[in-house]
This record gives structure tokens, C-alpha cells and sequence, in this order.
């Protein structure tokens, strides 16, 4: 999971760029990148860390010129922890291209192997994202034109849909032409484009999340469609079209359990919204199956579980505390790299306010278990405060398969629900009762009725994935080179490196 996004404007793009990134920071927290382009010069700016560190207003900001640009906030799914990895990426041929990709490529290995053998291009990093940027530049400059036109471009992106496979939402800028952005054929990762009137003119943004447009004042014109590109050139025009043939709408069912904000729209839903069902959905499983369930009070375990948590309580008709304060200077532990720094986390960031737990029948909300080591530790604190009875629902089905798209579930071995019973889980999570959403409860709460949506991808519960190439050999690679020990082995690579190369 990371943030895009890219702006056209009439005036500088920087600031801009900056608080769109700073409202996507919640999609990655691992690394930050802007390019801006001043007519032909390109500036870019990227490193580790948060968006507020890696730019400086005297030091880079003032710096990045320029009415065009594309940003980054990483998530790192591979685990890499250097800034080489950071995007944007760029490359100079043809004109002059840079990229940023949220998602994750599933024909990763052919592609490098295609891009060195027939398309003579170097690879630096191991990012697909590189990899991506490469075919589009090799497709673009297949157009064999010196000034392009939008037919050009759109030529491209369906060209690069049929050499790619997997989950991919991307901006690229073209130095000197303008900004496009694209998502794959089952739409999986979210984009949405936006326009504000400038003096001189409109002003175009795409990002990952409509609250990036809310927030710099940007009326919302839609998604980006499954297949579709969208096109900003500096004459202040925007052009879309649909580029892939058969095109798809499944969207990641867990962008609504977990990754997006409460007050985005993304595929034409309120990620609000379908929470606040999710709840209703949750609340009416128990009230079916446990009978008098004896519930004295509803926690949310914050931030994500608050709005079902909240709705829950009330169709149960119990009363609704916050018992954990979170500290915000501490990340999302669900996307720290390594379950060491995870665990340690949990305690630094959640304290339990006692007077909640005290002799109480606890029900804790979660948005889901993956990896069970936030579940753990946070029942045992109301145990530690003295609750009578712990009982934990997620508001989403037991995760039991890796994601391929991008969300940092790359392990079988790590997810706690894989192979064992909703019993064998409860009894290892130490709750009293555990609950979890039904998966068509949890598809109806997010579709409600859109009818645009033809299936969503819900491969972390199912193990069924929607681009349908994703086969066992696949996910053992995916494995080996993606669980926690292996990130952990090139952490420590690449800090030696580093150490090496600075002496």
C-alpha cells in the first residue's frame, strides 16, 4: 500500500504536492518522494521517512519548481529500508519520464527479463515499480514521435496493460507534456481525479485518495475508471479514455477494512459509510449467535475500528468507551517492517484507561487479525486492568491467505488465522468469546448498491485472486522473499552497505 499523486496547475506545484502527500501519509510511512518539472528541468526530492522530515522548506522545498509534478509516500512491501527504493522513479528516455506506483506487479520476473533481453533497458533497484517505469518509457518511446499527442499516450497505457500483469494505480509525468495516471483492468488499487478553478486557469490533481482532493480544495470528478488513463497536459486540458480491453471492477475489499480514511470516497463509496454498516452487520451476527451476550461495554482498538466499533455498540444497545489511548507520534503498526518492532510498538502506542476494564464484560472491536500480535497484546492489557470477561470481534473475516497486491500480507506462516479454527484462535489470542464477520456480510456492507462493482478482491480471506495468475510456486517465491526474516536479513544488508560506502 502507498499514496500518489500528481498535479497540473497554472501555479507552483510544491505546497500542494506536499499536503496532498501529507494526507495520504496514513498509505505509507516508510519513505517520501516529489519531482517537479520547471519547463524542461526536472527537481526531485525523495528519501526514508515521514513527508513533514524528508522536506525542508529552505533545503528542498524551495527547490522543487515547477507547475507539474508527481509525489510518493512508500509502504514497503519488500521490506527494503535504504532511499533507493523511494519514489518517484526516473528515467531519461524518451523526453524525460518519471512514475509512481501504488500496487504491486505479479509477472514481476518475466518483465525484467523481457526489459534487459528485447528492450535493452537497466534495471537498479528491485522495485517492480522501476520495472513498470521501464515498460511504460519503452512503450511511449515505441510511438517512435517526437511531440505527442493524447492518442500517443493512451496507445501506451493499453499497450502497457497487455505486457502487465497484477494490482497497479500510477502517475507519470512526461517532462515538457503533462501528467498521466492510470489503474489496472480490475481496478484493484484506488486513483481519483480532481479539478479546482485557478485564475489563469484549471488546476488537475490525481491521488489515491479523494481526502487529498477535499483537503487543497479540489471539486471531485470521479475515479479513474478500471483500464482507464487519464491525461493533464499544460495547456490545462484533461483527457481519459479507456485502455484496456476487457476491463473488470474488483476493487481490494480491504481498502474499506483497513487502508483508506474514514472520510474518503473511493469507487464511488464512503469508506464511512460502509464501516458504519460493517458494525450493523457485526452486531447483528452476535445478537443472532451469542443470545444474551452480556456485554457491559464496546472498545474500540483505534484508530480504524472506531466507526464500526461506535455503530456496534448502539445496535447492541451497550454502551460505547474509549479504554485505549493511542499515541500519535507512534505509526501504524500493521505496516512497520518486522514483527519485532511491531510487538514492541503495541504497548508504546496504545494505553489502557483501567477504569474502563475494572470488573467489566469487555467487548474489544477490531478492524481485523493478521498477523494476531496487536490482538494478543491488547487483551491481555484489559486483563491486566481487570476486566471480568474479554470477547474481541473483527470486523472483517479471519485473514488467512497472502495478498499479492500490494498490502503487506506476504506470508501464510504470519498470518495467525492460516490453518486454525476460529476455537484454535481464540484459545492463542487469549479472548473469553471471539466474533468475526461474515465475508458476505462484510461485501454486502461495502457494495451496498453500487452496481458498479461487479466483485471485489477478497483473496486475503478466500485465496482466490482476481487477476487469476497467481499460482503456488508464485506465493512460495512471494514467501521467501517477502516474510519477515528475509526483510530483515536486507535490512541489515543494506545498512552494512551503506556503512561501507560512507567510510
Amino acid at each position: 500500500m502507498c499514496g500518489i499523486a500528481g498535479l497540473v496547475s497554472k501555479s507552483p506545484v510544491n505546497q500542494d504536492l506536499f499536503d496532498a502527500l501529507t494526507m495520504l501519509q496514513h498509505r505509507g510511512q516508510d519513505a517520501a518522494g516529489i519531482i517537479t518539472a520547471e519547463g524542461d528541468r526536472l527537481h526531485l526530492r525523495k528519501d526514508n521517512g515521514l513527508v513533514r522530515d524528508v522536506f525542508q522548506a529552505d533545503e528542498h522545498m524551495n527547490k522543487l519548481r515547477g507547475n507539474m509534478g508527481i509525489g510518493h509516500v512508500r509502504y514497503p512491501t519488500a521490506g527494503c529500508t535504504t532511499s533507493a527504493e523511494a519514489q518517484p522513479f526516473y528515467t531519461n528516455t524518451p523526453f524525460g519520464v518519471s512514475l509512481a506506483h501504488n500496487g504491486n506487479l505479479t509477472n514481476t520476473a518475466e518483465l525484467k527479463q523481457a526489459l534487459f533481453e528485447e528492450d535493452r533497458r537497466h534495471l537498479n533497484t528491485e522495485s517492480d515499480s522501476e520495472v513498470l517505469l521501464n515498460v511504460f518509457a519503452h512503450e511511449l518511446g515505441a510511438q517512435n514521435k517526437l511531440r505527442l499527442t493524447p492518442e500517443d499516450v493512451f496507445e501506451t497505457v493499453a499497450r502497457v496493460h497487455r505486457r502487465i500483469r497484477g494490482a497497479y494505480a500510477c502517475v507519470a509525468l512526461i517532462t515538457g507534456y503533462g501528467v498521466v495516471g492510470f489503474r489496472d483492468p480490475f481496478g484493484i488499487r484506488p486513483a481519483v481525479v480532481g479539478r479546482r478553478n485557478g485564475i489563469t486557469g484549471p488546476d488537475y490533481l490525481i491521488a489515491s485518495e479523494s481526502v487529498a482532493l477535499d483537503a487543497l480544495g479540489f471539486e471531485v470528478l470521479g475515479d479513474i475508471e478500471p483500464g482507464e488513463a487519464v491525461l493533464l497536459t499544460l495547456d490545462g486540458k484533461l483527457h481519459r479514455r479507456q485502455c484496456a480491453a476487457h476491463p473488470q471492477h474488483s476493487p481490494c475489499i480491504f481498502e474499506y477494512v483497513y487502508m483508506a480514511r474514514p472520510d474518503s470516497m473511493m469507487n464511488n463509496i464512503s469508506v464511512h459509510k460502509s464501516r458504519l454498516r460493517m458494525g450493523v452487520k457485526l452486531a447483528e451476527k452476535i445478537k443472532r449467535d451469542w443470545g444474551d451476550h452480556q456485554i457491559d461495554v464496546v472498545i474500540p482498538i483505534p484508530d480504524t475500528s472506531r466507526v464500526p466499533a461506535s455503530e456496534l455498540a448502539q445496535v447492541l444497545g451497550v454502551p460505547y468507551r474509549e479504554g485505549y489511548i493511542k499515541n500519535r507520534y507512534i505509526g501504524r503498526t500493521f505496516i512497520m517492517p518486522g514483527q519485532a518492532q511491531r510487538k514492541k510498538s503495541v504497548r508504546q502506542k496504545l494505553n489502557p484507561v483501567d477504569v474502563e476494564f475494572r470488573g467489566k464484560n469487555v467487548l474489544l472491536v477490531d478492524d481485523s487479525i493478521v498477523r494476531g500480535t496487536t490482538s494478543q497484546e491488547i487483551i491481555q492489557m484489559a486483563r491486566d486492568c481487570g476486566a471480568k470477561n474479554v470477547y474481541f470481534a473483527s470486523a472483517a473475516p479471519p485473514v488467512r491467505f497472502p495478498n499479492v497486491y500490494g498490502i503487506d500480507m506476504p506470508s501464510v506462516h504470519e498470518l495467525v488465522a492460516h490453518g486454525r479454527t476460529e476455537e484454535e484462535l481464540r484459545v492463542l489470542l487469549g479472548a473469553d468469546k471471539l466474533v468475526f464477520q461474515d465475508l458476505e456480510d462484510l461485501i454486502d456492507a461495502v457494495k451496498h448498491k453500487n452496481a458498479n462493482i461487479e466483485k471485489f478482491d477478497c483473496s486475503v480471506f478466500t485465496g482466490e485472486y482476481v487477476t487469476q495468475d497467481v499460482d503456488a510456486k508464485y506465493l512460495d517465491q512471494l514467501e521467501l522473499f517477502r516474510n519477515d526474516a528475509a526483510k530483515e536479513a536486507r535490512s541489515r544488508a543494506s545498512s552494512t552497505s551503506l556503512d561501507l560506502h560512507a567510510a
